[in-house]
């Protein structure tokens, strides 16, 4: 008989369930006794599917980032590359919101107590750049943004949208400058800053408002 192949709807709870706890009340409640039953199954299933708690706790990095990924990559490209730029920035904070449990794991918050991001899970996630990479680089070729390396426009717009999404998650950014204000003035002042004018930096922005596009997984 051939060996039981891991369910993968299994693998997902156990990563939401471990994530969940880890935000909730920190890493002292990692045990695979604790995640398990969250999870509803049993602990030998935390073995099954990622050898033990070292390799969920980097399975969960990466899941972060595959999440991130989905939503960057459902931006469609148009003949308005800053607004396309603009709702790379909406899917980023989407993704945060909505995987608010995650989010601080793929930048190391969290991991605390011994629990410590290795190398290769803290670069692991650097893949997700590419799409913000691409779309830049058509921001400086149509004249929108001033001559840059694409790769350093990425990393700005990243170290921006990230700081903004962790004060956000962090429920600092209260009336009258709460967080939709401070993130439509952030995507604004950041076109403007790469080059572009400030009443077509405006105009992309708003329009990629109107193109957020509805979750493909409502219940993650």
């Amino acid at each position: 008989m051939s060996p039981r192949k891991p369910d993968p709807r299994s693998r997902s709870v156990l990563i939401d369930a471990a994530a969940g706890l880890l935000a909730a009340e920190g890493p002292s409640a990692l045990s695979t006794r604790r995640i398990a039953r969250e999870a509803g199954c049993s602990t030998m299933a935390v073995y099954t599917y990622f050898g033990g708690l070292g390799g969920l706790l980097s399975a969960m990095v990466g899941e972060a980032f595959v999440r991130l990924q989905e939503h960057l990559t459902r931006v469609a490209a148009t003949d308005d590359p800053v607004s396309d730029l603009a709702l790379l920035g909406r899917a980023f904070r989407q993704n945060a919101t909505r995987n608010h449990h995650l989010y601080p794991l793929m930048f190391g918050g969290g991991f605390l107590a011994g629990f410590e991001l290795s190398e290769e899970d803290r670069q692991h996630g650097r893949y997700t750049l590419r799409n913000v990479t691409a779309c830049a680089e058509r921001c400086v070729g149509a004249g929108r943004f001033h001559p840059a390396d694409p790769e350093l426009v990425a990393h700005r717009l990243w170290c921006a949208v990230h700081g903004f999404t962790s004060l956000e998650l962090g429920r600092y950014l209260i009336p009258p400058y709460d967080a939709d204000r401070c993130f439509e003035d952030q995507l604004v002042s950041l076109m403007v800053g790469c080059g572009d004018e400030p009443d077509a930096a405006r105009r992309s922005v708003e329009r990629s408002a109107g193109r957020v596009p509805p979750p493909e997984h409502p219940e993650a």
